[in-house]
This record gives structure tokens, sequence and C-alpha cells, in this order.
């Protein structure tokens, strides 16, 4: 059967987000998560699907892409295909040759399940490897502790707030309440809480959006900051704390984050809040230069 590149269109982003559900497993590699559509839905539904890549055989859906940013595709193949030698060679071809609409002229990456076949087939094809990233796993079979500071579920009339902390969190963020709507408005946000952690003088210190791939399957947080004037004092783990207990009440088995392994401050709080490293994971890039004038 011929293996088919899609492009879902905003009123096929429901399915999508459901074979992703599907797919997310705790004793399998790390990979594009629901929650990784919903955080992209603040930019609104349109430009959402015009970044989502699928790829078919006979009917059946067997990865999905996410264009995160222009160079970056970001992957989650079903469990049964992640070895299928069919669709790794049409994802490295459709990954490679900028003419197939998928990743531009030029310098590129493509993050992918660790154990795809499609890393050996983009390395015989000239990509080398990437910064390491460490994801980072907490079990939630067990009750999660107090986070010890007040914590609140932002709704609308606290998505002001919520963007502010955002903005205050990562330099150069443009995060607005406008964008929280957008992204609450999106059906994968049934699934999902935002949090805001206060310190003792009744600031909004840090947040975090957890979003859940249904129950007993893995829960993922995305993003999590701190407000710059508040760092140093335990509330990048409270709030963490925090996401891990919400994540639990929404019935996920475990929670899920990923941070660049140089971001050594980023994993010492996750470690610090009961999470567990797992091994470092690698995109596959091309340099600039590469299929330039292909």
């Amino acid at each position: 059967m011929a293996m088919m590149l899609g492009k879902p269109g905003a009123d096929g982003l429901d399915e999508v987000a459901a074979a992703l559900r599907e797919w997310q497993d705790d004793r399998a590699p790390i990979q594009l998560h629901p929650g990784d559509l919903g955080w992209y839905r603040r930019f609104g539904p349109a430009a959402t699907a015009a970044a989502v890549r699928t790829w078919s055989r006979d009917g059946r859906m067997l990865a999905v892409g996410l264009l995160d940013s222009p160079g970056l595709l970001r992957l989650a193949i079903a469990p049964d295909a992640r070895r299928d030698g069919q669709l790794a060679r049409r994802l490295a071809d459709d990954a490679t040759g900028p003419e197939r609409g998928v990743l531009p002229v030029g310098k590129a990456r493509v993050d992918a399940p660790a154990d795809a076949l499609l890393h050996d087939l983009l390395a015989e094809d000239g990509w080398g490897a990437d910064e390491p990233w460490t994801p980072l796993r907490r079990d939630l079979t067990e009750p999660v502790e107090n986070p010890g500071v007040r914590i609140e579920v932002a709704g609308p009339r606290q998505a002001s707030v919520r963007a502010a902390v955002q903005r205050a969190a990562f330099d150069g963020s443009t995060f607005t309440d406008g964008n929280w709507h957008a992204m609450a408005a999106g059906t994968a946000y049934a699934d999902a809480r935002c949090l805001i952690a206060y310190g003792d003088r009744g600031d909004a210190v840090a947040m975090v959006t957890v979003w859940s791939a249904g129950p007993g399957r893995p829960g993922l947080l995305e993003p999590m900051g701190v407000h710059r004037e508040h760092r140093g004092r335990g509330y990048g783990k409270a709030i963490t704390v925090a996401a891990a207990a919400a994540l639990r009440q929404l019935g996920s088995s475990s929670a899920l984050v990923c941070t660049p392994s140089s971001n050594t401050g980023a994993v010492a709080t996750y470690v610090s809040a009961g999470f567990r490293r797992l091994p470092e994971v690698r995109d596959r890039y091309r340099d600039e230069n590469r299929y330039r004038d292909r």
C-alpha cells in the first residue's frame, strides 16, 4: 500500500490529537504529545493545522509531525510502526526534500522517538546528532506531596496574570492573554490545566500548563516557568510538584517533561520535584548548506 503524506486542516485536528493520545505509553520513548499540539493552539486553529503533517497507509494514521518552528519537525509514530521500513523511508525522504512541503531548504532538525528507524536513515543521509536533551518522568501511582505554596487554577479571569508570568519567565516571550484564550478554546484544553503559584506577599511567581493524554497515560508539562524576579526561592520545585498533582487528578499515569541537558538548573528543579532522569535524546539535524540547491 502507498504511504500518504497529508495535511489535516483545522477540522482534522481532533483526529490527530486522538492518535497522539493513543500512542502515549510509559514504556515507550518520549515523543510528540497531544499537549504539544494543544500548546501550539495558542496561535489559533488555522496556524496549528498548517503546522501539522500526517503519514498514513491504507487509511490508518502511522505518524504525526508538528512543525514547531519552520525548521523543526517533531514526530510521533505509532508504537508498531517505529521500525517500519516503508514509513521510515518516506519520513526521511519527506524531511530531506524541501519540495515535499515538510521542511524548508537549509538548516533543519527532526525530533523523533529514540527507537525509530528514521534515525538510522537520516544518519545515512548525512544528518548529524544535535545537542542532548534530558527527558524526565515522575510516576503518579502514589499521592503527590503538598507544594507548600498557594496554587490557583487559571481560568479566563486569570489569563492576563498567567500570560504576564510567562513573559517574565522567558526572555523574548510574546505570550498574551489572547494567546491563552486561543489555546483554551481548543478541544485539547479540556484535558489541561494552567496553574499559577503565589508567593508570601501575594505575587504571582510561577506558572505551568499541564496536558493529560487520558487516564492511564503519561501527561505533559508544557510550559513551566518562574518569574525572573522570584527565582532561587523554591518556586520552580513548588509549581512542578503542583503540576504533578494536577496530572494525577486528571488520571495521568506519570508526568513528563523534557529540557535541554545544558539547562542544568531546570534539570535540577525537576529532579528536586521527584522527577527521574531518563536517557538523553538528540534531534537529527542538517546544516544550512545541505540541500540548499536541491
